[in-house]
């Protein structure tokens, strides 16, 4: 029988960022995946590369004993597949992994009115044009921080992502009123002298560094909270609200996918669960029939 070979604990750890490296993973991923391997690793009690299929099986039910989430699970299987199948080259360890269905609850979306009321109640032009572009283009919290201003492609009314979800670049949509909201911020940032033809458009405290997306957070919590929105909200919410809203206007949903960037349909497909607007406007196969159309309320009384 061959051994597997083992590596010292350091040099694991060094392959595995190599490779994710090599893959182009973003940081956020590859920090999760080091941390989930090394979880396991400390559970195992030896050098994670002499594990078995059953050690994986059995950490695996260990973590459903504990009441561990399903997106927790399914994040740390993602990591040890990774890691087994693609630094250790040894797939077969990984066939008693399996990724744990649960429910998706249906995202919080706002309405037009409340997009409005939670825009207007912004405390400055940068948390405005910050929270604007969240909704008129449906970007994430972490894909507005990043942008440069030279991402704005005024020509072709366009916003360029150029660090999205998995390392993806993109074009989001931009509206003719979100360029005229830019421009202003763009004079207003000029004058307090944090805005530069190559640097960042939303500047963090200092003009060389971008804002930081948990700042983007909570100007979104603090926006909603001054306008009066008792939902949960975040710029997320934002993002969530600019294609329902764009499903509810009759926009083709595989449109809407690529403005978001999601690689999957059934991913943009959840919006189809919570534009309301869309369902009040679909005509029920009974009331084709006319058959009750002589029918008339009873009066009160």
């Amino acid at each position: 029988m061959t051994n597997t070979p083992t590596y010292a604990a350091v040099s694991l750890r060094e392959r595995l960022i190599e490779d994710m490296n090599v893959r182009r993973l973003s940081l956020a991923t590859q920090r999760n995946y080091v941390r989930d391997v090394a979880r396991f690793a400390g559970w195992l009690g030896r050098p994670p590369d002499q594990a078995t299929d059953e050690d994986l099986r059995q950490y695996q039910i260990e973590q459903s004993q504990t009441g561990l989430g399903a997106p927790a699970m399914n994040a740390a299987v993602s990591a040890l597949r990774f890691f087994y199948c693609r630094t250790l080259d040894r797939p077969e360890v990984t066939r008693k992994l399996h990724r744990v269905k649960h429910p998706r609850a249906l995202p919080t979306v706002l309405s037009r009115e409340e997009v409005t009321r939670m825009l207007d109640a912004t405390t400055s032009l940068k948390h405005q044009a910050i929270l604007s572009v969240a909704y008129g283009a449906g970007l994430r919290a972490s894909e507005v921080a990043k942008l440069r201003v030279r991402d704005i492609d005024s020509e072709r009314m366009l916003l360029r992502v150029q660090c999205g979800k998995g390392g993806r670049h993109r074009n989001a949509m931009l509206a003719h009123d979100l360029l005229l909201l830019l421009r202003e911020w763009w004079k207003v940032g000029r004058k307090e002298g944090v805005m530069h033809p190559d640097g960042w458009l939303f500047p963090g405290q200092h003009y060389l560094k971008p804002i930081c997306y948990r700042q983007v957070h909570r100007i979104a919590a603090d926006a909603a909270h001054a306008a009066g929105i008792t939902k949960r909200v975040g710029p997320h919410t934002l993002r969530h609200s600019f294609a329902t809203h764009l499903l509810e206007d009759g926009v083709d949903i595989r449109i809407i996918q690529v403005l978001l960037g999601h690689a999957q349909l059934s991913t943009t497909s959840l919006y189809t669960r919570v534009a309301t607007r869309t369902v009040k406007n679909v005509v029920s196969p009974l009331d084709r029939l006319a058959m009750f159309s002589d029918l008339q309320a009873a009066p009160d009384g």
